[in-house]
């Protein structure tokens, strides 16, 4: 009696699997030749957009790549001028989402920037990252991140310095204000958020002068009233549309630290006067203050008053004390501590 013989697999149960995949494999590549083609027609009309309403917008070459599981758009030698005449430049710039959640964007500039200051010249912009994130793109405000790390800032030949010369971190958020439903004003306000942290002033300017040859952090937060009207930029940027229409920053609140002063900020409302110099009172809870306006007074920046700056310091040591509750005005374009003027009230445009 002989053994019968083994029985034979079928082997077209192999080539299911496979065709399965290969299907899968088809479709998605579908997918991602649509998205990456949506893509590139909504940047070109968003692009269309900013041209017609004045700004410049201007690159070398583009290309899309990423295939099969992202989406990534490469620019380079990219220049994009507000109609204020600031300006942003970068030799490559690099906007990458997942080819599955395409409402999350992170842009890239691996060779640094180049910033434009209207009127005052250019600015390189250094770091070990330079990064922005944009989701929540259908929402009536976006979640927007900008990072730097290790950023340094050199001035071009015959621009104007920038205030410091680098920070070890520099970051800065935008989302939609968060507020109990119901909310007067929520829809049209934005939550925002500033972090400065260990940056190093330029020699001889205001802010080495503060921190005494130490660091200055700050952080500082607010809520944007009436941030749909951050739009329409003219000559003087969107901010100018804004405060004609009486924007405000409400229930500002921060922490600064510069060299070994401390201090905690807040007010319930800044405004903007139409030359864009910030108008109101910043109460601050100061600790040590007297060494932060003493270098102020010492400065060699044009932009700082030095006799101003030599009365607060002498007041602040008649008064004595290491904590002491400050009142910071900024009235007629100037900031005032008391009677005396400091500086130049900060410019929104």
């Amino acid at each position: 009696m002989t053994d019968a013989a083994p029985p034979r697999h079928k082997r077209s149960g192999l080539f299911a699997p496979i065709g399965l995949f290969l299907i899968a494999l088809g479709a998605w590549s579908v997918w991602w030749f649509v998205l990456a083609d949506q893509v590139g027609q909504r940047l070109d009309a968003r692009i269309e957009a900013l041209r017609a309403a004045g700004w410049e917008v201007a690159w070398s070459g583009r290309s899309t790549t990423g295939w099969p599981f992202r989406v990534q758009v490469e620019a380079e030698n990219v220049r994009i001028t507000a109609p204020s005449g600031h300006a942003l430049a970068a030799p490559d710039l690099a906007a990458e989402a997942n080819a599955w959640n395409p409402d999350k964007w992170v842009l890239v500039a691996g060779d640094g920037l180049v910033l434009t200051r209207a009127g005052k010249g250019d600015v390189a912009v250094g770091g070990r990252i330079i990064r922005a994130s944009v989701s929540g793109l259908t929402q009536t405000w976006p979640n927007i991140a900008v990072e730097l790390a290790d950023a340094t800032f050199t001035a071009h030949r015959d621009a104007e310095v920038f205030p410091i010369s680098r920070a070890e971190r520099i970051e800065a958020y935008l989302r939609p204000h968060l507020a109990p439903a119901g909310s007067p004003g929520v829809e049209n306000s934005v939550d925002v958020l500033f972090r400065l942290i260990d940056a190093e002033g330029r020699p001889g300017g205001p802010v080495e002068g503060m921190a005494r040859n130490g660091r200055l952090t700050l952080q500082i937060e607010a809520v944007v009233e009436d941030a749909d009207r951050l739009q329409g930029a003219d000559a003087a940027g969107v901010f100018s549309a804004w405060t004609r229409a009486g924007g405000r920053f409400t229930t500002v609140r921060g922490e600064v630290s510069a060299g070994d002063s401390r201090a905690t900020l807040s007010s319930d409302a800044l405004s903007a006067r139409p030359d864009g110099r910030l108008e109101g009172t910043l109460s601050l809870k100061a600790q040590r203050p007297m060494a932060a306006i003493a270098g102020l007074a010492g400065s060699r920046d044009g932009a700082v008053d030095r006799a101003g700056a030599a009365g607060a310091s002498a007041a602040s040591t008649v008064e004595g004390g290491e904590d002491v509750d400050i009142a910071v005005v900024f009235r007629d374009g100037r900031t005032f501590l008391g009677p005396f003027a400091l500086a130049p009230a900060p410019k929104l445009f």
